[in-house]
């Protein structure tokens, strides 16, 4: 028997961005759109979520990822946002893929403005699906596009951190970076 054909080559651009909190990958397609973003120390997480999403071996035959230079914009752009300038990343073009629902987490993620942050049962609602909140929470740590699409601003109810892809370390750093205080018992501080 004749196996199937096989789905094409996918080729994504590849850049390394140094930050505070750690040398960031930032994945993008070769029209400029984010596909994925996450830490060094997690390459291997990122890998198995772009096979996963993009169906690596399935739909399609391989993926490349190609070393670039700025691709689109972006790597410049995420530097601008670890450089102090928290609104640089809001229009960044973003695609992904994933579910239906996972995606329209995604989108929800990106209306919380930078220095603020809501629960997860509070983005379930957002989304008109007030008891799907744990459903939110898997699809918040599915996010292949960690920081741009902010999944670090989703808390506990109670106002404490919770589990961030990336270590309670940096969820720490980004939300205050972003302006929100938070103490040692990593309990929220709301801003005045």
């Amino acid at each position: 028997m004749t196996p199937p054909p096989r789905g094409p080559v996918l080729r994504f651009s590849i850049d390394r961005l140094q930050t505070p909190i750690g040398q960031m990958l930032i994945v993008a397609d070769l029209e400029g759109n984010l596909r994925a973003t996450d830490w060094n120390d997690h390459d291997e997480r990122m890998q198995r979520f772009l096979r996963i999403h993009y169906r690596i071996g399935l739909e399609t035959e391989r993926l490349e990822l190609e070393p670039a230079d700025n691709p689109g914009g972006l790597t410049q752009a995420i530097a601008s946002y670890f450089a102090g300038n928290l609104h640089a990343i809001e229009n960044l073009p973003v695609k992904t893929n994933g579910t239906e629902f996972q995606r329209e987490v995604w989108r929800a993620l990106r209306q919380i403005p930078a220095g603020a942050t809501i629960s997860y049962k509070t983005l379930a609602e957002r989304i008109g699906r007030p008891a799907a909140t744990r459903a939110v929470g898997l699809a918040n740590g599915s996010n292949p596009v960690g920081v741009v699409v902010p999944c670090h601003r989703v808390i506990g109810a109670d106002g404490s951190l919770t589990g961030y892809g990336g270590g309670m370390e940096r969820k720490r750093w980004l939300l205050e970076h972003e302006g929100v205080r938070v103490n040692e018992q990593r309990m929220l501080q709301w801003p005045a």
